[in-house]
């Protein structure tokens, strides 16, 4: 991929950020968990068995 291709992308990108409403952006944002964003599914397989020994105990 070369420079002008990558800068093409960004201005499209951009321009398709900026034509699309206040209110349509708004609702398409969903918050995720940083953690399964990064890493996938692992760390709430972790937390899922951590919880699972607390409550053998």
């Amino acid at each position: 991929m070369s420079s002008h291709d990558l800068v093409k992308y960004l201005t499209e990108e951009f321009v398709k950020y900026v034509e699309t409403p206040r209110k349509q952006r708004k609702e398409r944002k969903v918050r995720e968990n940083w953690s399964s964003r990064w890493f996938g599914m692992i760390p709430m397989s972790i937390m899922m068995a951590i919880r699972r020994k607390d409550r053998k105990l």
